[in-house]
């Protein structure tokens, strides 16, 4: 059986590239199409995926072949220096696996950001996907019977989310630095990529929890230890440290903690934090934590519906 190569989106700045992937020993494809039982059969299907470990892995770059090898998880990663001036934008790089005689090779993108002021960093469930992660049965309902296509997205989050990707942007094709960074695990990937083409969303890098490889671990996604969101945010704020953020999450699980650690680390770096009210009522932990905030001089919005957050942007300049 050969071997899959699945490859995710990177990210430049001026002296360094990131990107990485996962190598498969099986996987099976997300049918987006599928509904109801199906949908189910090819959601927990992404979850009995096998990875191989220890195995060889070549980036083409600058005319050169960098080899890695995978880690015990199957996950590669390629962190390597630039040495020569880089475009802005999206762009292509080639990562190839050999198996036997043949040479298997993947294209995927990355971003070096064109030069501006701001950074905009998102979660994903509850965020802009309705997910009812409040509820974990309710979630997993909707996780495995409804498709890519019928999943809902939170009424004007499309808009507020293109203004972000555009503000400060005079010339067409240009967009600020957006990252989509969520508990939910690698395996649904794809499904995200899926999501936020059909909506519109800004194009993104995603990142993502370890990859899980068992159908136990399904009932568990997106749960447990939310360390790997702050360790993965705070390597963005360093990763490009003359940027200004923008943080949007919710109150459903710990994105106000996390961010408020954040903006403790980054002082000067993050401007604004959003959060999605996604009860009936506002949490008095969350209240506190956004007007600790706000003595931190970071502009704080703790909102129901996204239109709130769209006047809250105007009113404080991020966007026209």
């Amino acid at each position: 059986m050969k071997p899959i190569l699945q490859l995710y989106r990177g990210y430049a700045n001026e002296e360094e590239l990131i990107v990485m992937g996962h190598v498969f020993k099986r996987t099976y494809d997300y049918d987006f199409q599928k509904k109801n039982l199906k949908n189910a059969r090819s959601i927990i299907n992404q979850f009995r995926i096998k990875t191989i470990q220890n195995f060889d892995v070549y980036l083409k770059c600058g005319g050169l072949e960098i080899h890695t090898k995978t880690l015990d998880d199957g996950y590669f990663k390629f962190c390597i220096p630039v040495e020569k001036e880089m475009s802005f934008g999206w762009m292509e790089y080639e990562v190839s696996i050999k198996y036997g005689e043949s040479i298997i090779t993947s294209k995927g993108s990355f971003i070096r950001p064109h030069k501006g002021n701001l950074g905009i960093i998102s979660d994903i469930d509850d965020t802009f996907l309705i997910s009812h992660t409040r509820n974990i049965f309710r979630k997993i309902y909707i996780l495995l019977f409804k498709n890519v296509n019928d999943r809902k997205i939170f009424k004007d989050v499309v808009t507020h989310y293109q203004a972000l990707s555009s503000a400060g942007r005079n010339n067409k094709g240009e967009e600020n630095a957006f990252f989509y960074v969520s508990s939910s695990e690698w395996n649904l990937y794809r499904f995200i990529v899926k999501f936020t083409k059909i909506h519109k969303l800004p194009r993104a890098v995603i990142l993502l929890k370890d990859i899980k490889r068992g159908i136990t671990d399904f009932f568990m996604s997106g749960r447990g230890n939310h360390d790997h969101k702050f360790d993965k945010i705070k390597h963005v704020l360093e990763f490009y440290p003359n940027l200004k953020y923008v943080l949007l999450g919710d109150d459903s699980q710990h994105d106000p903690v996390l961010y408020e650690r954040i903006c403790k680390i980054f002082p000067v770096t993050v401007i604004a934090v959003y959060i999605r009210q996604t009860g009936k009522t506002q949490k008095t932990e969350v209240k506190k934590i956004m007007k600790n905030l706000e003595s931190l001089d970071v502009s704080v919005c703790y909102f129901k519906e996204s239109s709130e957050a769209i006047m809250h942007s105007k009113s404080i300049g991020v966007i026209k």
